[in-house]
């Protein structure tokens, strides 16, 4: 039977009564499995499950035999046990379909016996297979799928509430988490590892974008977002300076990469639906662009050219080519010579000193 994981905590608290004989978690989210298998050991243990067996089927050659035998041998002291079942590939094979099948049988009937499955995502003949039809039958089944991106800055504020956190109220607030989503979407893990450093932080109360700005950043690739702020501020110099030091620091040149493009496609876009009629404030909440670097957009974006930001999408995408090991005629062979040629001409384009870049005198919002 499905169980959503916000259910799992009720669920357990109802005592070792209410404790199915099987568990299954699969699914391609680490965070969400590690956690809900801590919570189900924890009950577990707390209704006299003391003992714990764990087996991790790698391979066409696992002894089946030996995990059948283990679920219907009694413990020698009495005690009830835990036993894992890891199949990190989701496929047991022919042998294993039938193993498992067996094993669901006399697991239902043993109930000095708790039984822990973890599976990754599988797809829809595998959850139609009897295997798995079997495991979902005889205990309760939890999806563990990664949080979507519109449903993180939720995950963020529920998680920081649970430490006793929360972020300003209304829009600045909503503002936070969109930037904290931003920083950690995609890997869950270190969206954990920044919530629970915040908590380290900060004591018990409100969080202000600053905050989170200075923690969040600070792990979340700090020295390549702090480069974007260079570049977008045309300090030249200074983005320079930051991009021999990632070198020297042995950064990979297709991230510096990334994150220069990330802003040239930024501003492309974001000038592309000002010159289609769009107002600024509009463009920026639709492009996700927040904190330092909506106010470097807000400062860049009216009296710079869409022609000018059409080029430097086109030589991004030379660039990319390079530091993946292309020849250019007109660039330079090493990347991360090519990527100085990029921040530089981004940088310029910030600064106004382009050639062809700005407006000049034109309104902030112009119309082909």
């Amino acid at each position: 039977m499905q169980l959503r994981l916000d259910q799992l905590p009720a669920h357990l608290s109802k005592g070792a009564s209410a404790l199915k004989p099987l568990y299954t978690l699969y699914g391609d989210e680490p965070l969400l499995a590690q956690e809900a298998g801590d919570t189900i050991r924890a009950a577990a243990r707390a209704a006299g499950y003391t003992e714990r067996q764990v087996h991790t089927v790698s391979g066409a050659h696992f002894d089946w035999s030996g995990l059948l035998g283990a679920a219907s041998e009694m413990s020698l002291f009495g005690d009830k046990q835990i036993i894992e079942i890891r199949i990190p590939s989701g496929k047991p094979g022919k042998d294993g379909s039938q193993a498992l099948q067996q094993y669901c049988s006399a697991a239902q009937g043993n109930d000095g016996l708790l039984t822990l499955v973890t599976l990754p995502r599988l797809d829809k003949t595998q959850l139609n297979s009897a295997w798995f039809t079997a495991l979902d039958g005889t205990g309760l089944t939890l999806r563990c799928d990664p949080i979507e991106r519109a449903q993180l800055p939720l995950w963020i504020a529920q998680r920081l509430s649970a430490q006793g956190q929360q972020v300003e109220p209304g829009e600045a607030g909503q503002r936070t988490l969109a930037f904290f989503a931003d920083r950690v979407e995609g890997n869950l893990l270190a969206a954990h590892q920044e919530i629970v450093k915040l908590g380290l932080l900060h004591p018990p109360g409100t969080l202000t974008i600053a905050q989170i700005e200075d923690a969040v950043v600070d792990v979340a690739r700090f020295n390549v977002f702090k480069l974007s702020e260079a570049v977008l501020s045309g300090q030249i110099e200074r983005t320079l300076r930051m991009i021999d030091g990632l070198q020297a620091e042995g950064e990979a040149a297709v991230l510096v990469h990334w994150a220069l493009t990330e802003d040239i496609l930024g501003l492309y876009r974001a000038r592309t639906a000002l010159d289609g009629g769009k107002p600024l404030p509009m463009v920026l909440r639709e492009q996700r662009v927040w904190g330092p670097r909506e106010r470097l957009f807000e400062r860049i974006l009216p009296r710079t050219r869409t022609a000018a930001l059409a080029r430097l999408v086109a030589h991004a995408s030379t660039v990319d080519g390079i530091v993946k090991g292309l020849r250019h005629p007109q660039w330079p062979q090493d990347g991360w010579e090519a990527l100085r040629r990029l921040a530089l001409e981004l940088a310029q384009t910030a600064q106004g000193t382009a050639p062809g870049a700005t407006h000049g005198n034109a309104p902030a919002q112009t119309h082909r």
